[in-house]
């Protein structure tokens, strides 16, 4: 048998990582609590890394430092939550990289500052709304993954942004969010959410995948395709979570504005 080729070539390696790395990250999610934080630790960690990697790769040491500093940013002020002034700790590594990063330093520092408040919103959203909320966000950024990925390939078409993303397509795109409604419109019909829950499925995913192309900015920015070459396929953490860091991100601001749903069954 032959290994396959053109635009399917990449399918067996995401596969088969990206079903190891949703085990691990899903068990670790259901057990919550520390299991939950020592996951959401590791992810800073290891993103901000690769994103000091990306700004300075002839500084791989101070990219470790930094992402062992985002890992301890992350958990302090999580298990010492009696004092709210430490939570100015998840700018810590935003700060770091823009003293540290020589080109784009800002855009470095404000994405590193939207992956430490990602990583953080996993542990409040377990915490404070519960498992089915978290499994909600992480399918309907999955849904919309995957559906742009094999919409995307299937169809091709118009790009959405070349210049930035030149494999994203719009049939990718509209794909992505008819993915994300589908999770919407389950969790109407089985867990009885509200029915805004499908519209508020279909702008996660959205977020979703503004976060992708945030970061395919930040590689086109560093000249590189991918942001380490941890997870076969997949390529870094980073290229793997851009989407739920988006995600994560456009839930805590709608939760500043608006109530989240109620997605316990």
């Amino acid at each position: 048998m032959t290994a396959p080729t053109g635009k399917w070539e990449d399918l067996a390696p995401r596969t088969l990582s990206g079903v190891a790395l949703a085990a691990v990250c899903l068990a670790l999610i259901w057990a919550g609590g520390p299991f939950m934080l020592t996951l959401a630790a590791l992810a800073a960690g290891v993103m901000i890394w690769e994103l000091a990697r990306l700004g300075a790769p002839e500084r791989p040491r101070e990219a470790v430092a930094l992402g062992l500093i985002a890992a301890l940013c992350l958990a302090v002020p999580v298990m010492l939550r009696g004092n709210p002034l430490l939570f100015a700790l998840l700018a810590a590594p935003a700060a770091a990289l823009a003293l540290t990063v020589r080109g784009n330093r800002w855009v470095a520092a404000l994405y590193a500052l939207a992956l430490m408040a990602a990583a953080y919103g996993f542990v409040a959203f377990r915490e404070g709304l519960g498992l089915a909320f978290v499994i909600w966000l992480i399918l309907v950024v999955a849904a919309s993954d995957l559906a742009g990925y094999f919409g995307g390939r299937a169809l091709g078409g118009p790009k959405f942004w070349p210049r930035i993303s030149p494999k994203k397509t719009w049939s990718g795109t509209v794909a992505g969010w008819l993915g994300a409604a589908l999770v919407g419109g389950a969790f109407v019909l089985w867990a009885g959410a509200p029915v805004w829950v499908v519209a508020l499925s279909v702008a996660t995913a959205f977020a979703a995948q503004l976060g992708d192309i945030a970061e395919s900015a930040v590689k086109r920015r560093a000249g590189v395709k991918d942001s380490s070459a941890i997870l076969p396929g997949h390529g870094g953490l980073l290229d793997r979570f851009d989407g739920m860091a988006g995600a994560a991100v456009f839930l805590l601001l709608w939760g500043f504005v608006l109530p989240w749903p109620d997605l316990a069954p």
